[in-house]
């Protein structure tokens, strides 16, 4: 299951950088740009974000803080499924750990059964191991969208916020030492309590993804870093918020029992 989660992301992954490659990132976005990209994803995100800027007094930085702010808010549905299906996840640890230890053999037949069996045991507690990824799935493309925007807005690309230019590295690192502190957080948060997370893969995703991200802001424009600064704590938020009345429910049920 892990390895097929890992393939659909790798494959995503390459998609979404075919087509953000098939777009010219030199020529600027307007309403005339044409393309399917073009047109209902980089376009609109740069209208999106310049409606904002003009509230603002054109202040770009602010208006990608509310933008990425709308869109955790539109994404909050699936972050909710996400934390859901963490949670369903661990509870069903016990059982599943059965059914491993009862289909331990390696050959084909027997791999074969506990694929069956764990499919079952899923859709019993109608857990979805898909749904950890959703959130990540959507949000590439967005991610890409506002990429784009920036650097092919012109207005955008040239403004400054507090101490950087959007359309530049930060040249201090502080963005980017910020967003991946917060992504590390956010993710220390979704593993908290999960035996899930003792496994050796888990372990390194929860160190290799904030670094990654820090890589990737010290490199990408400002705007990007703030994009994944504004939307991790608010992610981090989201967790502490949503997570704690699960697990208060969790409790009590315990109890009952």
């Amino acid at each position: 299951m892990r390895n097929k989660k890992l393939y659909l992301l790798i494959a995503l992954v390459v998609l979404l950088a075919v087509l953000s490659g098939c777009t010219q990132i030199e020529q600027p976005i307007t309403p005339d740009s044409t393309g399917f990209w073009n047109k209902y994803f980089v376009y609109p995100m740069s209208w999106f974000i310049t409606f904002f800027s003009d509230l603002y007094n054109n202040n770009y930085g602010l208006a990608i803080v509310t933008v990425t702010i709308i869109v955790r808010l539109i994404l909050l549905p699936l972050n909710v499924k996400q934390l859901r299906s963490s949670k369903a996840m661990q509870d069903i640890q016990p059982e599943l750990k059965e059914i491993q230890k009862k289909y331990s053999s390696k050959d084909a037949n027997t791999q074969q059964k506990l694929q069956e069996e764990t499919m079952a045991l899923f859709q019993k507690h109608g857990v979805n191991p898909i749904a950890g990824c959703l959130p990540i799935f959507v949000q590439m493309p967005i991610l890409i969208a506002i990429y784009h925007a920036i650097m092919r807005t012109t207005a955008i690309k040239q403004d400054t916020f507090l101490w950087f230019q959007l359309g530049s590295p930060d040249p201090i690192f502080l963005l980017p030492l910020i967003a991946g502190a917060a992504t590390f957080l956010q993710q220390k948060l979704m593993m908290g309590g999960n035996p899930a997370a003792q496994n050796p893969q888990m372990k390194v995703m929860l160190y290799v993804m904030p670094i990654m991200i820090t890589v990737f802001a010290i490199f990408f424009p400002s705007a990007l870093a703030l994009y994944w600064v504004v939307g991790n704590v608010f992610m981090v938020a989201q967790t502490l918020f949503i997570r704690k009345p699960m697990m208060k429910d969790a409790s009590t049920g315990g109890d009952k029992k």
